[in-house]
């Protein structure tokens, strides 16, 4: 049972946040201030807002999860995803100068492929982001059941709710405010957690001496080489330029503090993975029979002292909610701009755009409830929903930001081959060789966009295209 001072902990954040959330809300006129804000932020707070944006429940409790049953090795596969974020910062943050104007991946993705570019980029964009918010809206309530004793529908109605309604109201300006102070609490909270764990278990030492030989090492008895090498491409190919990662190299305030905070957020997961998982394996070694999915809250329960259990929780909302408010708006954006207005025939007004935006935020929001009823594990709500992007989205995108033009046909042929291939290799043949279908899609829509357009397409075809 927690104590008092744990559960007001808990109620002052979360009516903090609101506070923030509908503050930042104020005047916010068209669509492009729902989106983007002014551009006008520093390298410190795109590296806390994406960082905030991409940790949730599933590289915090389903990471925990995953070690507990596996070992270190879903550490190592998870630092795909870091690895990533690195390249990124490279090689394409510093080519963002050319899309300033741009307020959704959809404008970018125009450029390159004309209008069916945009729309399939927005129905991809939508698609991914309802099964992420669906994941993250699940573990809310999962965190409010364990944690707090609140039923799981009351949880995610209580946390939910909150979020639904600033992120309607504010936009990416509340997303971005609430984010930052997000990002200061869940890392504080969660290496609070691993430290008060290890003592409780008796020093590090204790605790090795209670892991299995095979959970320290790579890949262990779990995975073959080639499930790790899978899994590492899986992670580091699956979000790569999702709607709400792209939108933060849209709104600093030039490439420089794009690239910075970007490389930042790409180092910080390196040891925030390494922290969440080591949270399951000190589970592991105190209580061996354990429910995996309890790795986190068992510990919170048994090794905390009062008033850091208050901060731990509060830090792992913190996880879940900014991860679900990045991908809530970023999927009324996505619909708005690049569904929405290619297809309407009249053009729409300012005050429009922003409320369709803001009804697409209600609805979605309310849709990841009725979805996150059905979710079982979060991390594998994850992959699934990487379905919906890589295999037809990254390469081309990339593509786009680099400069590639070609004709429309040719990005749907590849976007057709990355889905069927995905599809035939995951679903049809059950991943030969331990090979995820997420990897052959992306091999099959890289391989037929480039081969298409050598090809097919001619350089009077691209410029014809363009200047029409």
């Amino acid at each position: 049972m927690l104590a008092h001072i744990d559960y007001a902990i808990v109620l002052i954040y979360l009516i903090g946040i609101m506070g923030l959330g509908l503050y930042a809300s104020r005047g916010i006129q068209n669509l492009k201030q729902y989106a983007v804000a002014g551009r006008n932020y520093t390298a410190p707070v795109v590296f806390a807002t994406l960082s905030a944006a991409f940790i949730g429940g599933g590289f915090t409790l389903g990471n925990a999860e995953k070690v507990f049953m596996w070992g270190i090795v879903n550490i190592f596969a998870l630092w795909g995803f870091s690895l990533k974020e690195i390249l990124v910062a490279k090689y394409v943050a510093p080519r963002m100068e050319a899309h300033r104007e741009a307020i959704s991946i959809g404008d970018i993705m125009v450029k390159a492929y004309g209008v069916p570019g945009r729309l399939v980029s927005g129905v991809c964009g939508v698609l991914l982001c309802v099964g992420i918010i669906g994941a993250q809206v699940g573990a809310m309530g999962y965190v409010f059941e364990t944690f707090l004793g609140i039923s799981r529908m009351w949880g995610i109605l209580l946390g939910c709710g909150t979020l639904i309604v600033y992120v309607t109201l504010g936009g990416i300006r509340a997303v971005v405010i609430t984010e930052v102070v997000q990002f200061g609490i869940l890392a504080l909270g969660l290496p609070l957690a691993l430290v008060f764990s290890v003592y409780h278990a008796g020093g590090v030492d204790a605790v090795l001496a209670q892991i299995p030989a095979d959970h320290l090492s790579i890949p262990g008895s779990s995975l073959t080489w080639m499930a790790f090498i899978s899994l590492f491409l899986t992670f580091m190919l699956g979000e790569t330029l999702v709607p709400p990662y792209l939108q933060r190299l849209l709104i600093g305030k030039d490439v420089k503090s794009i690239a910075r905070g970007t490389l930042w957020s790409g180092l910080f997961s390196i040891p925030y993975f390494a922290v969440t998982g080591c949270l399951g394996l000190v589970a592991l070694a105190l209580q061996p029979d354990l429910d995996p999915n309890l790795a986190v809250p068992f510990l919170v329960k048994t090794a905390l002292p009062i008033g850091i259990v208050g901060i731990v929780i509060a830090s792992i909302i913190c996880v879940v909610m900014s991860s679900a408010e990045s991908f809530l708006n970023a999927a009324s954006v996505a619909f708005t701009n690049d569904i929405v207005k290619p297809l309407y025939k009249n053009t729409l007004s300012h005050r429009q755009e922003l409320m369709v935006a803001k009804g697409v935020t209600l609805f979605a929001g309310i849709g990841s409830v009725i979805l996150a009823v059905k979710i079982v594990s979060v991390l594998d709500i994850l992959i699934y929903a990487y379905h919906f992007w890589a295999p037809m989205m990254v390469i081309p995108l990339v593509a786009a930001i680099y400069g590639f033009r070609t004709q429309p046909w040719v990005y749907l042929l590849s976007a057709a081959c990355g889905a069927v291939g995905m599809w035939i290799w995951q679903y049809v043949l059950n991943n030969p060789y331990q090979l995820e279908g997420l990897v052959v899609g992306v091999i099959a829509n890289a391989s037929s966009l480039y081969l298409a357009h050598k090809f097919f397409v001619s350089e009077s075809q691209v410029a014809l295209e363009e200047s029409a």
